[in-house]
C-alpha cells in the first residue's frame, strides 16, 4: 500500500464513509478504511481511537455543516419564514444528494449512534432542528403559517418523513428521484402547514 500525502484525516473520513456505506458500521474494519484511505492502518489511530470516533467526527461535520448554512437560511431578513422552509428542504436533501454514501451512512447509522452514544453525539443536530422550529414559530406568529402546528410533532414528522425518503433514493435512485422527492416535500411542507 501506498503512504498518501495531504490531508489524511480528511482522506480517513471520505474513506469511512465509503466502507460504512458498504458494509455497515458493524461490519467495517479500521484497515478496510485506512487501505481505500491510501494511509497505513496506524495513521487512522493518530487522529481516531476507534471506529465510534470516526462515525461521531462524521456527524459532527455533517449536522456542524447543515447548522452553520441552515443559520445563514434563517438569517436571511429577505425571506419570508415559508421561503427559509423550503430553503432548508432545498439545502438538507442537496447536502445528501451530493454524496450518495454520506446518505446510506445517516439512514443506517445515525439512529443506532444516538441510542447507545447520546452523550457523545454532536449538539449539532439539535441546535438544527431547534433552528427550524424558530422558523416555523415565527410563520405562526406572522400568521402564514397553521396556528394549530404542534411544532414538536412537525419537527418528528417530518425527519421521519425525510429519512424515509432519503433511505429509498438511497436504495432506489431510478424509481426515486432526489429531484422529483424534494419538488414534494417542499409543495406537501407548503400546503400542509401554509395558513
Amino acid at each position: 500500500m501506498r503512504i498518501k500525502e495531504g490531508n489524511k484525516e480528511k482522506d480517513i473520513i471520505e474513506a469511512a464513509i465509503k466502507v460504512f456505506a458498504e458494509k455497515g458500521y458493524f461490519k467495517s474494519k479500521i484497515s478496510k478504511i485506512a487501505d481505500v484511505a491510501g494511509v497505513a492502518t496506524g495513521s487512522v489511530y493518530v487522529y481516531y481511537e476507534n471506529k465510534e470516533d470516526i462515525l461521531l467526527k462524521i456527524f459532527e461535520q455533517l449536522w456542524g455543516n447543515i447548522y452553520q448554512e441552515a443559520r445563514l437560511i434563517k438569517n436571511n431578513n429577505n425571506s419570508s419564514p415559508m421561503e427559509k422552509l423550503e430553503s432548508l428542504i432545498d439545502m438538507a436533501f442537496g447536502t445528501f444528494m451530493e454524496n450518495t454514501a454520506l446518505a446510506i451512512v445517516y439512514i443506517n447509522e445515525q439512529s443506532n449512534l444516538i441510542q447507545y452514544s447520546p452523550q457523545k453525539f454532536t449538539d449539532n443536530y439539535d441546535k438544527f432542528l431547534d433552528l427550524c422550529e424558530d422558523i416555523i414559530r415565527d410563520g405562526i406568529n406572522k400568521r402564514v403559517m397553521a396556528e394549530n402546528i404542534d411544532v414538536q410533532i412537525f419537527r418528528n414528522y417530518f425527519l421521519g418523513g425525510f429519512r424515509n425518503l432519503l433511505h429509498h433514493w438511497a436504495h432506489d435512485s431510478q424509481n426515486f428521484s432526489l429531484d422529483r422527492i424534494r419538488e414534494n416535500v417542499k409543495l406537501l411542507t407548503r400546503h400542509g402547514i401554509q395558513r
